[in-house]
C-alpha cells in the first residue's frame, strides 16, 4: 500500500481508543479495527481497545505494549453483558437495548485507560487522542474532560446511529424488539455529555441525523464523515454487468424484518415468475424460514437461492455475478453494504433513508422514497421494471458506483480524510476540512 502523508510535516502521534476493535469480527469492531490500520499510514498510533480483541490483533502482527493496549475489564463488563442479553430476549435483537446496557459500563474502560495513560498524556507524549468506537452518540466519553485539562485534544467519532424507526413499521419494531428505542432521546440527560461536547476538539458525525443531534452550541466541531469504507485488497474483483439474460439481484445482509428482504421478493415476484430476474440472498436470521416459504407460495423456487451465512471475504464471489444490489433497508445507521456492493460495481436499488441514502448520490444507484410498506414495494416494483425495459442503464450507473466507493469511501482514502481533520485541530490549517464534498453539514 502506498504510504500516505498528511498536509503537515510530522506525523502526529495518536492515542486511539477503540473499545471495539477486532479484525475477525463484523460491523462496529470491524470498524474499529480498520479505521485504526489505516491512520497508521498518517499518524504514529497507538490502540487501546478492551482484552477480548488482543488474540486477534496479536495474531494480525503487532505487538502489545508496543503497537496496541488491551485493557481487561471483564469483571465488570461480563456480567452487565450476560444482563443484557437477557433483556434482549433474542440473539441479533433489542440492539437499544444493547447500546444502553454497553453505555453503562463504558465510563469504567476509559476509567482504566486513563489510569494507565493519565501521565503519558499530561506530560505531551500524545498530540492527540481520538475515541473511534463506542461509534454510538450514546456513549459519554469522561476522557474528554481530562484530556481538554492536560492540553491534549480529544476528538470522537464517525458517531451514528438513533435513526428514528419510520411512520408504518411498528409491527417490525416490535418483532425487533426495539422497546427502548421509545425512549431512546432521553440519553441526552446523561450525566457528563455535554461537558464532553464541550472538551471535545471535534466530533465526527457518521450521517445527518447523528449530526443533528449534537446540541447547536457545538456545531462548529462538527464534521461529516461516514464511519464505512472499504478495502480495496478484499473488494477487488467486480461485476461484468452481462445484460444478455435475465437481471440478477442480490440482498446481502441479516434476514430481519427492518432490512426488508420480503419487501425486496414481494416487489419482484412477477418479474421471478416470467423469468426475467433471479435473486440471490446471502446471509442467515430469524426470517429464513419465512422468507423460504413466501418464496415457495409465489411459485418462485427456481429464480431464488438462499446461500445461508458466508465468511465475510467470500461474499464478493457471489456479489459480483449481480447486476445490482436490491437492498431496502428501512433502518440501517451506516450501509457498509452498499458501499461494499458499489465497489464491486453493483448498482445499487435501495431505500432514500439513513446511511444507504446517504452513500447513494444521484449517478451511483437507484432510490425509492421512505413511506409505508406497501409504498416501497409497489416504488422497487417500478424501479425494476424500469430497469428490464432499459438495461442499458447500468453500465454507467454500475461504473460511478464503482468509481465513488474507490475514491473516496476506501480505508487509505479516510485515513486521508481524517489527516485533514488532525491538521485542523492541531491548528495547521484555518479552514474545517470537508472530507466529503457536496455533503458537508
Amino acid at each position: 500500500m502506498t504510504e500516505i502523508t498528511s498536509s503537515s510535516s510530522a506525523r502526529p502521534s495518536v492515542l486511539v481508543i477503540a473499545e471495539a476493535a477486532n479484525p475477525d469480527w463484523v460491523s462496529v469492531p470491524l470498524i474499529g479495527w480498520s479505521l485504526t490500520q489505516a491512520l497508521r499510514q498518517v499518524a504514529d498510533v497507538h490502540l487501546v481497545t478492551q482484552v477480548r480483541n488482543r488474540d486477534a490483533i496479536a495474531a494480525r502482527g503487532l505487538v502489545e505494549g508496543q503497537d496496541f493496549t488491551a485493557i481487561d475489564t471483564e469483571a465488570v463488563t461480563r456480567p452487565i453483558w450476560r444482563a443484557g442479553q437477557v433483556l434482549r430476549m433474542g440473539k441479533g435483537k433489542g440492539w437499544t437495548m444493547a447500546t444502553a446496557v454497553a453505555g453503562l459500563v463504558y465510563p469504567y474502560f476509559e476509567r482504566c485507560v486513563w489510569r494507565q495513560f493519565g501521565p503519558d498524556l499530561r506530560a505531551g507524549r500524545y498530540d492527540l487522542v481520538h475515541r473511534i468506537t463506542p461509534l454510538t452518540p450514546t456513549a459519554v466519553s469522561p476522557i474528554a474532560a481530562k484530556c481538554a485539562r492536560a492540553g491534549v485534544p480529544f476528538l470522537m467519532g464517525p458517531l451514528n446511529g438513533g435513526v428514528p424507526w419510520p411512520k408504518g413499521f411498528d409491527a417490525e419494531r416490535r418483532r425487533e424488539r426495539e422497546w427502548l428505542s421509545y425512549i431512546r432521546s432521553a440519553y441526552k440527560l446523561a450525566p457528563g455529555r455535554r461537558r464532553m461536547f464541550e472538551a471535545s476538539a471535534a466530533i465526527l458525525a457518521g450521517s445527518h441525523h447523528t449530526a443533528g443531534e449534537i446540541p447547536p452550541a457545538y456545531h462548529g466541531k462538527r464534521i461529516y464523515l461516514p464511519e464505512n469504507a472499504i478495502d480495496p485488497d478484499r473488494f477487488n474483483k467486480r461485476s461484468v454487468q452481462d445484460l444478455t439474460g435475465p437481471l440478477r439481484a442480490c440482498f446481502i445482509g441479516r434476514l430481519v424484518p427492518y432490512k426488508g428482504p420480503d419487501m425486496a421478493i414481494e416487489a419482484a415476484a412477477d418479474l421471478m415468475r416470467a423469468g426475467k430476474m433471479a435473486f440471490d440472498i446471502v446471509g442467515d436470521g430469524p426470517m429464513r424460514a419465512e422468507l423460504e416459504a413466501l418464496v415457495a407460495r409465489e411459485g418462485l423456487g427456481d429464480a431464488v437461492t438462499f446461500h445461508g451465512q458466508v465468511p465475510h471475504e467470500q461474499v464478493q464471489d457471489i456479489a459480483v455475478s449481480s447486476n445490482i444490489l436490491l437492498f431496502p433497508s428501512i433502518r440501517e445507521f451506516g450501509g457498509g453494504v452498499v458501499l461494499e456492493a458499489m465497489a464491486l460495481g453493483l448498482v445499487p436499488v435501495i431505500v432514500d433513508y439513513a446511511g444507504p441514502g446517504e452513500l447513494v448520490v444521484p449517478g451511483t444507484g437507484l432510490k425509492v422514497p421512505i413511506g409505508p410498506r406497501g409504498d416501497i414495494i409497489a416504488a422497487l416494483r417500478q424501479q425494476l421494471d424500469h430497469i428490464i425495459a432499459q438495461p442499458d442503464i447500468l453500465p454507467a450507473l454500475a461504473e460511478a458506483a464503482h468509481t465513488r466507493a474507490h475514491t473516496v469511501f476506501t480505508w487509505p482514502a479516510k485515513a486521508r480524510q481524517i489527516a485533514d481533520i488532525y491538521d485542523w485541530v492541531l491548528g495547521h490549517r484555518p479552514d474545517s476540512p470537508d472530507p466529503i464534498p457536496g455533503q458537508s453539514l
